[in-house]
């Protein structure tokens, strides 16, 4: 069998198209298609088998065939000729759970919720009524599972061998429809149970999961083998659903609802996997639906450039019109972002990323990093610290450093693996709630402290001893989230101490308009270090991520100085920087991306500048001295030094991306 080939600048050609749309395909030209990809550097287009209207655009019988699709045109068969003929790969589109006709058709297929209405969904939100425009959700326990299942083996029987299938809306669809109860009971389940029916869904996707993988695999027996995946499924489920998936794709349309901290975070978490990986953001302004806006080009330039610091394919979100002709000033703008991405590629194909530190997060929590997630990815993308996001069950064995951030307990098992890692020479940071078991103690001996309880104010100050006091005043820092009590035991020692304020602020005894001021420095610390270990008694990484204090980064980072004290870059650069450092066969190469991301609206953060960066030292931690240092794409020469185990230079980057390349 031949290998599979992953591509590297992708779209997502949506094309949900109505039935009361009355021209669709009409302007379709097959060579000026493909032409238009082409063009713009594109290597793979995802096409629309099957769309959330239920509709159909191949050559089929099938009454779900769209309406006004001409009766002698194969739309999708006809895509996916023009693009191979261009060299370019072409999977197809299937959307399962959302399919508006087999809805109409067979409401009795439709998920019910525990209150007995049919489940709807739009633009992210739930439980529309009768006369609302919103998409309706089917039940995979009913026959509609077999309904999908007659679409995909009729487009394997007509194309194979193909590209891939994208198969979308496959999240855990809990129903109370009568298919679902009646197999919750065959099955000893308690359907009446809400934790029983969400376990159930997650069964039913694992099945049908499953079932449409040993189908395209059937169907491509003995050809290329065809990447295979399932959308909307939770990220932080990899480790146990890969072997569904043939590869990954992360949809993160910053401005789709997404945000600019989700892409970050969930790619640290999918990295380590090991699965050829693509991300997709959006040409659209806002979000899928935004169907005649463009976002600007330093937008785009910056979430793709991004998917690249993270070694990943890119893709970009468009929507076809309904005639099917591309929109030109659409693939101008995509063209311009995807030769600057072109041409950054040589520099970093077959290369790994580098990470020192492991964070390690609770696969539950689910994609969204929520407040310590997001306080966490935050800080560390702007220490330029270099870090991966892992579940427990992940080795360690590689990382200088273990993050137990808020959200994540301490189970037996973790607490075996990380005692063999602190053992072997490994350091930890632990903040707030992970650093106590389920009675409120020590959650290890490790962490060298004694511990007095949930402190019973909801603001204390944080007083840095000498050790970690750099770039901090001589200051009580209000932290406004809540910790537990507690003092260094044994050899351990005090990093930060508590201040307490004079009393809790409440509704007959307060002073001032917010918390109350700190009395005198307590006998608690909010910092403790024993040996390789540092434990905070406070939540730094969820108060990082909800109020955005810089001094909470910069005590982060002193901490992290004491137990990794060679990073491998030290630079200074302003905090929009982002890195990402990259190992090739004969080179070290640093992501140097800067752009300025702004919220001028409620809901939305807008990017129109790069951040320019102008001889910015920068040093990167190397084991010899280089035969030389530049800046791609481009290939500009730079002056270096190689001293203590670094190559220090200086960067002028106005474009808002480039590579800094140190060659052996």
């Amino acid at each position: 069998m031949e290998q599979f080939e992953f591509p590297k600048r992708t779209i997502h050609l949506d094309f949900h198209t109505g039935p009361d749309v009355p021209d669709v395909g009409r302007e379709f030209d097959p060579k000026a298609f493909a032409k238009t990809f082409k063009e713009a550097r594109v290597d793979s287009v995802t096409v629309f088998g099957m769309c959330h209207h239920g509709h159909l655009y191949y050559e089929t019988d099938h009454p779900a065939r769209h309406p006004s699709l001409p009766k002698e045109l194969d739309l999708m068969g006809e895509q996916i000729d023009a693009l191979h003929s261009e060299g370019i790969r072409a999977p197809i589109y299937i959307s399962v759970q959302v399919n508006e006709y087999a809805a109409n058709q067979h409401p009795e297929w439709m998920a019910i919720d525990e209150e007995g209405k049919r489940v709807k969904r739009g633009h992210g939100k739930w439980g529309f009524g009768p006369f609302d425009a919103a998409w309706q959700i089917l039940d995979m326990s009913s026959p509609y599972q077999d309904y999908v299942a007659d679409i995909i083996e009729e487009i394997l029987k007509k194309y194979a061998p193909i590209d891939g299938l994208f198969l979308d809306m496959c999240w855990d669809q809990p129903s109370c429809s009568s298919y679902a109860i009646e197999r919750m009971k065959k099955k000893a389940h308690d359907p009446e149970s809400s934790e029983t029916r969400a376990a159930y869904a997650r069964e039913v996707v694992h099945e049908y999961m499953m079932r449409y993988r040993k189908m395209l695999d059937a169907y491509q027996k003995g050809r290329k083998p065809a990447g295979i995946w399932f959308n909307s499924r939770p990220k932080t489920n990899l480790h146990t659903e890969k072997k569904y998936v043939r590869h990954i794709e992360i949809e993160a349309l910053p401005t789709g609802g997404w945000g600019y901290a989700y892409f970050p975070y969930v790619a640290r978490f999918v990295r380590p996997l090991g699965l050829p990986t693509l991300s997709h953001t959006g040409r659209f302004f806002k979000s899928w639906g935004d169907n005649t806006s463009l976002k600007p080009e330093a937008a785009l330039k910056y979430e793709c450039c991004q998917i690249l610091s993270q070694n990943m394919a890119n893709g970009i979100g468009d929507l076809l019109h309904p005639r099917g002709v591309p929109a030109k000033p659409v693939y101008d703008l995509i063209g311009t972002v995807y030769k600057h991405i072109e041409a950054c590629e040589p520099y970093v194909e077959g290369g790994t990323i580098e990470s020192q530190i492991a964070m390690i997060v609770d696969p539950e929590i689910g994609d969204k990093p929520g407040p310590a997630g997001l306080g966490a990815t935050r800080a560390l993308q702007q220490l330029r610290q270099q870090f991966d996001i892992l579940p427990p069950s992940a080795d360690l064995t590689s990382y200088e450093m273990v993050l137990v951030p808020e959200t994540t307990r301490i189970g037996e098992e973790l607490k075996r693996k990380l005692t063999a890692y602190l053992n072997g020479g490994g350091s930890m940071i632990i903040f707030g709630p992970a650093a106590l078991d389920a009675e409120d103690r020590p959650v290890m001996d490790e962490l060298g402290i004694e511990t007095f309880g949930l402190s019973p104010y909801s603001h204390t100050f944080l007083h840095a001893e000498n050790a970690v006091s750099e770039g901090l005043a001589n200051y009580g820092y209000v932290m406004y989230e809540r910790g537990f009590r507690m003092k260094p035991a044994g050899s351990a020692e005090t990093l930060v101490t508590v201040g307490e304020p004079y009393f809790e602020r409440t509704y007959d005894r307060f002073s001032g308009h917010d918390y109350t001021a700190e009395d005198s420095l307590s006998e608690y610390a909010a910092v403790v270090k024993k040996e390789r270990v540092i434990t905070f008694s406070v939540p730094l990484l969820e108060a990082y991520g909800k109020h955005g204090a810089p001094n909470y980064r910069t005590l982060l980072g002193n901490c992290i100085d004491l137990l990794v004290p060679y990073p491998l870059i030290r630079d200074k650069g302003p905090s929009k920087l982002e890195t990402t450092v990259v190992d090739t066969r004969r080179s070290r190469v640093v992501h140097l991306l800067c752009f300025s991301p702004e919220r001028r609206v409620d809901d939305l953060d807008i990017v129109e500048d790069a951040l320019p960066l102008v001889n910015m030292p920068i040093a990167v931690r190397f084991d010899k001295t280089p035969s030389r240092v530049f800046l791609a794409p481009g290939e500009v020469e730079l002056d270096f030094e190689y001293k203590d185990g670094y190559v220090h230079t200086a960067v002028t980057v106005l474009g808002g991306h480039a590579l800094l390349v140190v060659e052996e």
